[in-house]
């Protein structure tokens, strides 16, 4: 993981300084995202450069304007191109955090239409959290001042059905596998409290929904979230359609 500069330095290198005296001050990606041209042959040319979203507002927009690209079809691939390799490869400035499955239909950096250097992705199985990636999603918001986490659960998800299953039956998962059971109990005895038509679904989006309400409650984020410079979001992946409902915690502009 590599450093950024730091909020305040940050602020004052924007408002559209020379090429040059952005090289002088390391590159702050606040000041753009990096040419990133689409790859030849694609239908969409890549966007100019774009200044990193400052806020959780404008950082929740820019992650959603890519998705409704990804699900029209119409992807710019932005920040993909050797010149944007470069441009971050001193130092980083990600405007987003995403919490997701390891599931390999929900790729973030494909649904949300980003590129290099523009969020920091953990995948677990069924999103589940431990100390190492609670301190993971940390690292963003509390060293450089990384405006917004995701957390994001999909439709049809293995590990959450595998967990349901081994709750519901008492029958532990093997090896290391029951950790994750383990870890999606809260969102299970929460779901069975209910009648669902689709007793899996409903415990990705609960568990989704709890897991988002603890990172924002967390004792180090919470005091940038009431600040207004952190937003925690819950949200729910489609597999058939690409399409990203929020759940829970999306910023007001």
């Amino acid at each position: 993981m590599g450093t950024s500069t730091p909020p305040r330095r940050r602020a004052i290198l924007t408002g559209g300084l020379a090429a040059g005296a952005a090289l002088l001050t390391a590159c702050s990606s606040k000041d753009t995202a990096g040419p990133g041209k689409a790859a030849a042959g694609t239908p969409s040319p890549a966007p100019a450069a774009a200044a990193r979203p400052d806020s959780p507002s404008s950082a929740f927009a820019r992650l959603m304007e890519g998705n409704k690209r990804w699900v029209d079809g119409k992807l710019q691939h932005p920040d993909r191109d050797p010149k944007r390799r470069e441009f971050v490869a001193e130092e980083q400035d990600p405007y987003g955090v995403i919490l997701s499955c390891i599931d390999s239909r929900v790729p973030p950096e494909l649904v949300f239409d980003t590129g290099l250097g523009d969020l920091f992705v953990m995948r677990t199985g069924g999103q589940v959290v431990g100390p190492v990636v609670v301190g993971s999603v940390e690292y963003g918001p509390m060293t450089s001042g990384t405006p917004l986490i995701v957390v994001l659960g999909h439709q049809r998800c293995g590990a959450v059905k595998a967990a349901y299953e081994a709750l519901k039956d008492r029958e532990p998962l093997p090896g290391n596998l029951q950790s994750i059971a383990e870890a999606l109990r809260p969102a299970y005895r929460e779901t069975v409290k209910q009648q669902h038509a689709d007793p899996v679904d409903a415990m990705v989006r609960i568990h989704t929904r709890q897991t988002a309400a603890d990172l924002r409650t967390n004792k180090d984020l919470a005091p940038l979230v009431k600040k207004g410079e952190l937003a925690v979001v819950g949200a729910y992946y489609s597999l058939d359609t690409g399409r990203v409902e929020v759940l829970t915690g999306a910023p007001s502009a």
